[in-house]
């Protein structure tokens, strides 16, 4: 029986919003000191609760603001939960956002070196990796020039290019599949099911893209306001999915 390496439990995401639309700190502090300020609570995600399986791609799917990003956060450490636990086991990449753990002032191969320090692996276990790396982003040509003049697809092809060769025990994506070439998005979907093949690697990915997810996932869960509508099966989660969108038009 396949054990579990990512599991939620009761994770409660509430965030303070302010409704005054500060703009600075001394509107701030003068609406805090005449009991003006006006402060709400925003529920990201209510009691959510599931397992990954070892070697499992499993989606997440839902409308803009379901919770999806913020899941993948609070499974990340970037987020404390407000309730809840989390645990995940072996070593983690999260892939959540172009250009998170790399300095734009630096150039390509020096932040292959850089994010990997971040992931937590050693400049002696990078070196060797580094021409491989470079190949597969096929960034070559740019790999010296620094990363503020690389466009969205590039810092894409660079982070999932580190991923696919240090081979993470779980790798966590957002939409970051979605970026860039429509050739080298095959070519990192063919990645990601190597991976989970070959090295056992469990993915945890968030896609607007029901195709890509019906193609790649095992297992699908669907996040509605904050808590979890569905899940199941690729198709079953995906065809009920499309089938209230088309409705709602």
């Amino acid at each position: 029986m396949p054990s579990a390496m990512i599991e939620v439990s009761h994770i409660t995401m509430d965030f303070r919003m302010d409704k005054n639309c500060t703009t600075n700190l001394k509107e701030y502090v003068l609406n805090l000191l005449t009991g003006k300020r006006r402060v709400e609570m925003f529920h990201a995600l209510d009691d959510v609760s599931f397992t990954v399986d070892k070697g499992s791609i499993t989606g997440l799917i839902g409308h803009n603001g379901a919770g999806k990003s913020t899941i993948l956060k609070v499974i990340s450490g970037i987020y404390r939960p407000t309730k809840g636990t989390t645990r995940v086991q072996g070593r983690i990449v999260p892939m959540l956002e172009l250009g998170s753990g790399f300095d734009a002032e630096l150039t390509g191969r020096e932040n292959i070196l850089l994010n990997g320090a971040i992931l937590g692996y050693s400049k002696a276990f990078l070196l060797p990796k580094v021409d491989e790396i470079i190949a597969y982003s096929e960034l070559q040509d740019f790999i010296d020039m620094p990363l503020k003049t690389y466009s969205s697809g590039m810092l894409a092809r660079l982070a999932f290019s580190i991923a696919a060769v240090v081979e993470p025990d779980v790798l966590i994506v957002d939409e970051i599949l979605s970026v860039g070439d429509e050739r080298f998005q095959r070519k990192s979907r063919a990645r990601m099911l190597e991976m989970m093949t070959n090295a056992g690697t469990t993915v945890l990915f968030v896609s607007h893209n029901l195709r890509q997810l019906r193609e790649m996932c095992d297992r699908v869960i669907w996040l509605d306001h904050g808590r979890i509508r569905a899940e199941g099966t690729a198709q079953e989660i995906c065809d009920a999915y499309e089938k209230e969108a088309e409705a709602t038009v």
